[in-house]
């Protein structure tokens, strides 16, 4: 299993001090570094300003929203920074939801799963080259020929020609049918509540991906990089303490992340088996009082969510996350000298 940084989105202002984790991160033998972005900061600029000074890490996205640029425009984005890096990015794509996509980019939300194979495919088309890029679906249709159209769209291949065909496409999934899409379509899948506990209720579904005629993956050959925090601790007091810190954290997610009628966050904890707990920690949280919302988390549901212990609590913990299948571990982490730490301790 390989280490990745998950760097995520800015909040109010850029991070400081982010040049020196992603140097520290490539020094240390990590595998990647990713970036992620909401409605601030993008994903792919990050990338190409940290990722300057690198070498041998690759550089992903987890993730890039789909519904924030059309698919070709995507393709664009990856290609060119493909060619800047010499050959590593990697490209982690999702849905979002439909507050941030109808909200923020005003676009319908609807058919996510229809959606996300059409703009896998024009991608595809893009990095082959063999041909100009057409699609026919619905979504996304290349040329357009909708209302307000001229007529002139023509079918276009890049000027460029892509460094990779084969340039790795992750998504982003949480449902049964999303997960099994990705399973089915894409080159690995970057689950966001991946846990010890609940990998089981996964594989089913990601096995029936597998089993469809036409899978790009074998469960072999198919990459799972699930996120988490990871952080050593010398006694039980300190790690109570960081468990209480990401608290809020996971009732943000559980119940503040989305609407009340669709919230895909709180369908997955639903699955988990904390339905109630769920419902009670939206009702709180979407009616502004968030501290007794985070009150409601449980220790033992961070615990899973997350790696924090003493040193062989620790290696011990992500034994337990690579036996599940985890390939990639992304690790939130706040300082030079903490990646550091985790690389020795996990080599």
């Amino acid at each position: 299993m390989k280490l990745g940084l998950q760097l995520g989105y800015w909040s109010a202002q850029p991070p400081q001090g982010v040049g020196d984790l992603v140097a520290a991160a490539e020094d240390a033998g990590f595998d990647a570094v990713f970036t992620a972005e909401a409605w601030g900061s993008d994903a792919f600029t990050p990338l190409a300003w940290w990722g300057r000074e690198t070498s041998t890490v690759r550089l992903g996205t987890s993730i890039v929203q789909m519904s924030g640029r059309t698919p070709t425009s995507i393709a664009m984005h990856a290609l060119t920074l493909d060619h800047l890096t010499g050959g590593r990015v990697i490209l982690g794509m999702g849905v979002s939801g439909p507050q941030v996509v109808e909200g923020w980019y005003g676009v319908p939300f609807s058919k996510p799963l229809a959606r996300t194979r059409e703009v896998v495919s024009i991608i595809r088309q893009v990095l082959a080259r063999d041909a100009p890029v057409t699609n026919d679906g619905p979504h996304h249709p290349l040329p357009y020929n909708g209302p307000g159209a001229v007529g002139l769209g023509k079918p276009l291949k890049p000027i460029v020609h892509p460094l990779r065909a084969d340039l790795p496409i992750w998504l982003g999934a949480e449902g049964p049918k999303n997960v099994a899409q990705t399973a089915e379509i894409a080159d690995g899948w970057i689950p966001i509540f991946y846990t010890p506990r609940s990998a089981g209720m996964y594989q089913p579904w990601l096995d029936e991906g597998f089993a469809r005629p036409g899978a790009r993956r074998t469960r072999d050959d198919f990459e799972i990089a699930a996120t988490c925090h990871l952080q050593v601790v010398e006694n039980a007091e300190q790690k109570q303490a960081v468990i209480d810190g990401m608290k809020p954290f996971v009732s943000l997610y559980m119940g503040g992340m989305g609407a009340k009628e669709q919230n895909f966050h709180h369908q997955v904890f639903t699955r988990m088996g904390y339905g109630e707990l769920a419902d009670e920690v939206q009702g709180l949280y979407l009616s502004g009082e968030k501290d007794k919302a985070t009150a409601l988390i449980p220790d033992e549901l961070v615990d899973d969510m997350h790696i924090i212990g003493t040193p062989g609590e620790v290696k011990e913990r992500v034994a337990q996350w690579e036996e599940t299948g985890v390939t990639t571990l992304l690790l939130s982490c706040r300082s030079a000298a903490e990646i550091r730490g985790i690389a020795e301790l996990l080599a």
